[in-house]
């Protein structure tokens, strides 16, 4: 599976409004050994919004959570987006959701919210705690919620927590090279597809430095290439410490 997330607001592009939803959803997947492939905030526009989904559901593996623009507003664009690109078809009823909207607003629904129980055909529910309006999803991997925090942040626990039901966080090891990673390329370059490598570089002082990250679903590999990785910089000489350093005062004045 590849995470894709869309942000829909203007009001977060002309900072109206703080993002809450990045981080979020980045932790929720680190916590279930998955992490995001691609993040977008985008305007409230049509053919934009049309043209991120048409993109994430070009790939077989995508896996969305799309947040903003499900309300009863004529910015609210989302629920018929999401239907033309999705099912190719129009908006339909959704009587369990127009029952919870009725259950929820009485004769306050109309004329304006019973609109938030039109979703596309199959849609599947996620439940509102705040004011029992749901979210909702297609084809088990599409996932469609507000852009509100407190409504939308749950609903997403809920998607992860079906999707992932035996999910276990990544096995990680990071050190931190006093070296340039420049002296570390013959090793990254051993390290297989199955164990993540992240390096980023850094100064102590003036002293260039890597931290170096190596992550995965297999601990046992993880973990074998990390003592291969010691073994690599022991050979070298190139001394290193546990753990990301690269703002640790007092390692960087060793080098004083």
């Amino acid at each position: 599976m590849r995470f894709y997330q869309v942000i829909i607001g203007t009001e977060i592009l002309n900072r109206r409004r703080n993002d809450r939803h990045f981080a979020f959803l980045a932790e929720e997947l680190l916590k279930r050994g998955e992490k995001l492939h691609a993040s977008f905030i985008i305007e409230d526009d049509r053919d934009l919004i049309a043209k991120t989904f048409e993109l994430v559901k070009s790939d077989p593996e995508a896996v969305l959570f799309s947040f903003g623009g499900i309300g009863s507003t004529p910015d609210d664009l989302t629920r018929e987006i999401a239907a033309d690109v999705f099912t190719g078809k129009p908006l339909v009823v959704h009587e369990e959701a127009k029952r919870r909207i009725l259950a929820q607003f009485g004769d306050d629904a109309y004329p304006h919210r019973i609109h938030m129980a039109e979703l596309p055909e199959g849609a599947a529910l996620l439940d509102n705690p705040v004011n029992n309006v749901p979210g909702f999803s297609l084809e088990g991997r599409y996932f469609f919620v507000p852009g509100f925090p407190k409504m939308a942040h749950p609903m997403v626990r809920q998607a992860l927590e079906a999707l992932l039901p035996d999910a276990k966080p990544l096995a990680r090891k990071t050190f931190t090279a006093l070296t340039s990673e420049n002296d570390l390329i013959d090793m990254m370059k051993r390290i297989p597809p199955d164990v993540e490598l992240s390096s980023l570089p850094a100064f102590c002082g003036e002293r260039r430095i890597a931290v170096i990250s190596l992550s995965g679903k297999d601990s046992e590999a993880v973990d074998a290439w990390y003592e291969k990785f010691k073994d690599y910089m022991q050979e070298r000489g190139i001394p290193w410490v546990e753990g990301d350093r690269h703002d640790d005062p007092d390692l960087c004045r060793s080098d004083d």
